[in-house]
């Protein structure tokens, strides 16, 4: 990363390899805050922040809860948490960008099939509601400012050739702070990138 000159901050799971996030920037962030407080989340290594002068860049890797009850219930004691942290938070930092992987589609156009979605985790209809909550506290889901197509996804499951076909969720967004909209120029989702299971999302600022 020096070599593409870019600042690079990581913050990974005490459990090797399970989760993480990660900041790479080439503007050196004022401040860099690593977790919550919260040590159950914090093993988990699921909140990183970068503090520059008019504005904060939060990447956040939100559980999942795909793999049982056990880690449904830990999900949704994370969103609960999680709410009240970012209510607090912006006391102090009213011009956030939380930007990750939040493993919620919240719309019926962010997902494929959502008819038959309805009981799986990740679509659960108390977890949309928790994303329309958050919204209402005071963000924006910047792809969906710009374009509110359906078939704009984010992630396809490896299996039955999803990615091909566009079987895929929208589980990744850049949340902005509703201070920032005017600054908002566009937001876009890079699908033709392939790397992985999820594909590369962009939201751009004005200065």
């Amino acid at each position: 990363m020096e070599n593409l000159n870019y600042h690079h901050y990581w913050y990974p799971a005490e459990k090797k390899g399970y989760s993480g996030t990660s900041i790479w920037t080439k503007e050196k962030p004022k401040h860099v805050e690593y977790g919550c407080g919260i040590e159950k989340y914090d093993a988990e290594g699921r909140i990183i922040r970068a503090d520059f002068e008019t504005f904060s860049v939060m990447s956040v890797y939100m559980p999942s809860g795909s793999s049982g009850e056990i880690r449904q219930e830990f999900k949704m004691g994370w969103l609960a948490d999680f709410q009240n942290y970012i209510n607090e938070l912006k006391k102090e930092i009213p011009n956030l960008i939380i930007s990750g992987d939040y493993n919620i589609c919240h719309l019926d156009i962010d997902i494929h099939n959502p008819s038959k979605q309805q009981k799986s985790s990740g679509f659960l209809p108390e977890e949309r509601e928790w994303v329309s909550q958050f919204i209402d506290s005071g963000f924006i889901d910047t792809f969906r400012m710009f374009n509110m197509e359906p078939h704009n996804y984010s992630w396809w499951s490896y299996r039955a050739g999803a990615k091909g076909k566009n079987l895929g969720w929208r589980i990744d967004y850049h949340m902005a702070s509703k201070g920032l909209k005017d600054r908002l120029i566009r937001a876009a989702i890079l699908s033709e990138a392939k790397h992985s299971d999820h594909c590369p999302i962009l939201v751009e600022l004005k200065e």
